[in-house]
């Protein structure tokens, strides 16, 4: 694994490495899907040995609303209150993970990077875990509290003005991480309006993935996003710039940090637009485009 990509992925073989070291791993379980709500239920079933569960809707976001989306940002201070319970300690080793490919895992470690934790995502999720030989419990977890302290705004975040300005200014990328049919257009399950930003790309998240769930290769990775006219080479350490600025949106915000997650395993830093769709498709001043 590149020095790059091993700061935001973890293996499970060295997940397991890490745990028979004895050395102290905070391991978040985030089992969510859209339309589902038997996360919890999974975990109670089978998770990681010591695993917190952590729920995406109650305590990765806020109050849903038109103004603001379906999963708006958690103020940091119930974010914090939330992380010392699941028993974050100030320094400790931090892995989230799921069984979708880190569709939903990514967003807890979006949100905990932006508040100044370095947490990792397990590759592959629970299925590479079980495919690895590592051992699973059932049952709730209880852990002492933790006395991490949360600082938000360490990732970048942009608003749907921005969003707007980038799409149409030719700087930069606004990549668009729903699937195709949505981006064109063609269906639209929960939000008012379907469709994309005007100049956004799409860039289905889905397409971050290998086969066995698993992020692509760095190379890979790399190809797919230049193909999107994403200028990879600039966002690398030592290269004067980047004078290309990426954001990034979705449904929700949700799937959109995964988008960011695979870019940054290959070293480039996109910002997110948190409202996304949900939030620019119940303003009817905003402009919605179709087809692809």
């Amino acid at each position: 694994m590149s020095p790059t990509r091993s700061t935001v992925l973890v293996s499970a073989s060295e997940l397991q490495g890490m745990l028979d070291s004895g050395k102290p791993v905070h391991l978040l379980d985030v089992r969510w899907a859209l339309g589902r709500d038997e996360g919890h239920e999974r975990f109670l079933a089978a998770h990681l040995p010591g695993a917190v569960y952590v729920d995406l809707d109650t305590e990765l976001a806020s109050a849903p609303s038109p103004e603001r989306g379906r999963h708006p940002l958690p103020e940091v201070a119930a974010l914090e209150r939330d992380a010392r319970r699941w028993g974050l300690r100030t320094g400790g080793e931090v892995v989230v993970y799921d069984d979708v490919g880190g569709r939903s895992a990514a967003r807890a470690w979006w949100l905990l990077r932006w508040a100044g934790v370095d947490v990792r995502l397990l590759d592959g999720g629970l299925d590479a875990w079980v495919a690895a030989g590592g051992g699973l419990e059932n049952g709730e977890t209880h852990v002492p509290p933790g006395d991490v302290s949360l600082v938000a705004g360490q990732l970048p975040v942009v608003e749907a003005d921005a969003v707007a300005d980038l799409a149409h200014g030719g700087q930069g990328r606004v990549l668009d991480a729903r699937a195709p049919e949505r981006f064109r257009g063609e269906i639209e399950p929960v939000d008012p309006r379907a469709g994309h930003v005007p100049g956004a790309v799409s860039a289905p998240t889905d397409a971050n993935l290998s086969d066995d769930g698993r992020f692509l290769p760095d190379d890979a990775l790399r190809a797919r996003f230049e193909a999107l006219g994403v200028d990879v080479t600039s966002h690398q350490p030592g290269v004067a710039g980047p004078d290309q600025p990426v954001a990034v949106y979705c449904g929700s915000g949700v799937t959109a940090s995964h988008q960011v997650l695979a870019l940054a395993a290959v070293g480039v830093t996109a910002a997110l637009y948190p409202g996304s769709w949900s939030q620019w498709s119940h303003d009817p001043g905003r402009p919605v485009a179709t087809g692809s």
